[in-house]
């Protein structure tokens, strides 16, 4: 009984720290315990500018890969998701949570990006 019990509580931490770990997920909880619901992706209220971003960068991650246009992508990503980490721990600290939702919808679509660039990045 006691083994369970300590099964349960270890599976728990597991499951927090790895909400904490990443700032997409650590955002996203911390507008859930606030009672707002994050970006659905039918929300289109993104910005037609980061849209269009969005979509060259896809563009890139289309193309045949070199190792020079996979490294200048996982960068871009890394500098935009440094970006938007700043802007929305700023969003939050403000008590702002709308642009802290809007700003994790963002995050959201480079997390998305980033994902993508790993699977380039795998030998097939």
């Amino acid at each position: 009984r006691e083994k369970h019990y300590s099964e349960q509580h270890s599976s728990l931490i597991n499951k927090a720290y790895q909400t904490l770990l990443s700032p997409l997920s650590r955002g996203l909880y911390l507008l859930e315990l606030n009672g707002v619901e994050p970006a659905q992706e039918t929300d289109c209220d993104a910005d037609s500018v980061f849209l269009t971003e969005i979509m060259e960068i896809n563009e890139k991650l289309a193309e045949p890969k070199s190792e020079d246009t996979l490294e200048e992508i996982e960068t871009l990503i890394k500098v935009k998701q440094e970006e938007l980490t700043k802007e929305v721990t700023a969003a939050f600290e403000r008590d702002d949570l709308q642009e802290a939702k809007k700003l994790l919808a963002k995050m959201k679509y480079f997390a998305n990006l980033e994902d993508k660039l790993k699977n380039k990045k795998i030998p097939s």
